[in-house]
């Protein structure tokens, strides 16, 4: 006692089909904007990487002869 399918209106479809493919040039589109992006901040990353890490370094530096300094007062 199953139906027949519904027919569905080649209207319907015609939009249907078309939305899919709009949607998947959009994503295409997007997608490539996206990396373009993502392509310039990683440039700009690796032009800092240098002097952050020498930052870093000095920072940890100070850090370390402090740390040291304070163990000195804290043993005698």
């Amino acid at each position: 006692m199953s139906q027949a399918p519904v027919r569905v209106s080649p209207l319907i479809k015609f939009f249907r089909w078309s939305f899919l493919g709009v949607g998947v040039a959009y994503g295409a589109f997007n997608q490539s904007r996206l990396s373009r992006k993502e392509e310039k901040i990683r440039e700009i990353e690796l032009k800092t990487k240098a002097s952050r890490d020498a930052k870093l370094a000095a920072e940890k530096k100070i850090a370390i002869e402090k740390e040291l300094k304070e163990l000195e007062e804290m043993a005698k």
